[in-house]
């Protein structure tokens, strides 16, 4: 048994057996690249939109969700399967357009639900309502990326929108019912450990459905890449980030589904910290602390007492 709410245990629960996640890259853009609020995107993303290694953008998304079907039945003998729009901002687009490429996706026989990666200042009411329509039909997770509760590190990311914009679009999207996965990053750079608990704080108090906890990982080709090899930053080590880790789920609420708990960039990218592509070892590790502890996922919950 873990001692926290694994997102992975919940869907064979619900749904009888393993569900696998398929990236799929579907052509979006994002409001904060090519001349846009920041202009240059945020500091930590990629060329590519931080999606998956391997995605073959330029097949339709029925195509990229059949190969990557073979893939993993192949290797793991999965059945059934979620299509996870990755990159970008996968709710930029007129509605009609949403729809098709949706509907695209749940064509795919074994396609069980759908995962829909964007940002909070991309959910306008009419995407909500849209989106409200598949949570009524399929299994339907909205991610957002928040990276911090506190907006002079928003800031400093050049991410384009404050802690207020993400408190609305959450607000927006339970009042719809629908299921949120929040994304935030752990070690920014001028962050403390009570900063980063604070945003933990936030998001139990909000009661978010899932969240991705990501180690700050530093790739080639981004602005975070620049800053790291001029000396300007520093990024964690393995023991460091285990014990935050456990610090953060401690603070989640109990019920909170943990979607993620590190980051692996690729590793043709990757430069630093290189001990995050032994991601078992760190997961084991986490599992460890747990165990050295006697603490589970929610313990210090504030929301709670």
């Amino acid at each position: 048994m873990k001692s926290y709410q694994l997102f992975s245990s919940h869907l064979k629960k619900r749904f009888g057996g393993r569900v696998h996640k398929i990236s799929v890259d579907a052509g979006f853009g994002c409001p904060n690249r090519n001349g846009g609020r920041s202009g240059a995107g945020c500091l930590f993303c990629d060329p590519g939109g931080s999606g998956a290694v391997g995605i073959e953008r330029q097949l339709s998304v029925a195509a990229q969700i059949e190969q990557g079907k073979e893939v993993m039945t192949r290797k793991y003998k999965a059945g059934k399967f979620m299509a996870y729009f990755q990159p970008f901002s996968n709710t930029l687009a007129p509605v009609d357009v949403l729809r098709a490429l949706y509907d695209e996706a749940l064509d795919v026989e074994d396609v069980v639900g759908l995962a829909i990666g964007t940002r909070p200042d991309c959910v306008p009411a009419e995407v909500l309502d849209l989106l409200a329509e598949y949570h009524e039909k399929t299994y339907l997770w909205l991610e957002l990326g928040l990276q911090s509760s506190h907006d002079r590190t928003l800031d400093w990311l050049k991410r384009g929108h404050d802690f207020a914009t993400f408190v609305e679009a959450v607000q927006g999207a339970k009042s719809r019912g629908l299921r949120i996965c929040v994304h935030a990053i752990l070690g920014l750079p001028g962050e403390s450990r009570t900063d980063i608990l604070k945003t933990m704080d936030a998001l139990a108090e909000l009661q978010v459905e899932g969240v991705k906890l990501h180690l700050l990982h530093v790739l080639q080709d981004t602005p975070l890449g620049d800053l790291y090899v001029e000396g300007e930053i520093s990024v964690m080590g393995m023991e460091e980030y285990v014990a935050l880790v456990v610090d953060c789920m401690e603070r989640l609420h109990p019920e909170t589904l943990i979607h993620r708990l590190t980051g692996d960039g690729p590793r043709a990218q990757l430069l630093a910290p290189l001990w995050s592509l032994k991601k078992w070892e760190v997961l084991n590790a986490i599992d460890a602390e747990f165990a050295r502890r006697g603490s589970r996922q929610g313990d210090f919950c504030r929301c709670l007492k």
